[in-house]
């Protein structure tokens, strides 16, 4: 086997941690990333990307690229899960000795965290895993998992904080 040559990170040593975040999402993602975020002595970044959007980036001007990253128009759909979000951030993070901040983003989950990532110089994402259930099983079958793609495609480093269902 030849050697291999360790690649040099593409993330900032001490960048940010880019989190994937979903409505409803369960809190041991949120409280994984907080203690990480503590561990490491990073900020966070947590990222919605808004399911409905769709991909414009295939057009190569830098407008429509930055568009499609960056969402300008924020409908009553999102608005509702924007805020739901939130309200589950600031409870989670209340007292959080790092700075933490929230972002929409459009796009398919994977890229859009993806160029985040690269964007802010992440040092690491930070994904939950889908909730056991048919619904989701479906859904990833057809499309797969964002967690997934981003294990298979990331040169950063890729937690997955494993979901159970509560209840």
């Amino acid at each position: 086997m030849a050697d291999r040559v360790p690649r040099r990170p593409l993330g900032g040593a001490s960048g940010p941690l880019v989190v994937g975040i979903i409505p409803n999402q369960h809190p041991e993602v949120v409280m994984e990333a907080r203690a990480l975020s503590d561990a490491l002595n990073r900020p966070i970044i947590f990222a919605y990307v808004e399911p409905n959007s769709y991909l414009v980036e295939w057009d190569l001007k830098s407008d429509i690229e930055y568009l499609s990253l960056h969402p300008q128009e924020i409908d009553e759909d999102i608005s509702a899960d924007v805020a739901l979000i939130l309200a589950t951030l600031w409870r989670a993070m209340e007292g959080a000795a790092l700075p933490w901040r929230f972002r929409v983003l459009a796009g398919d989950p994977a890229k859009a965290l993806a160029r985040l990532a690269r964007e802010a110089r992440a040092s690491m994402i930070v994904v939950g895993t889908r909730e056991p259930g048919v619904g989701p099983l479906l859904s990833e079958f057809l499309g797969g998992s964002t967690a997934a793609h981003l294990t298979e495609q990331q040169l950063l480093p890729v937690l997955v904080v494993p979901v159970v269902a509560i209840g």
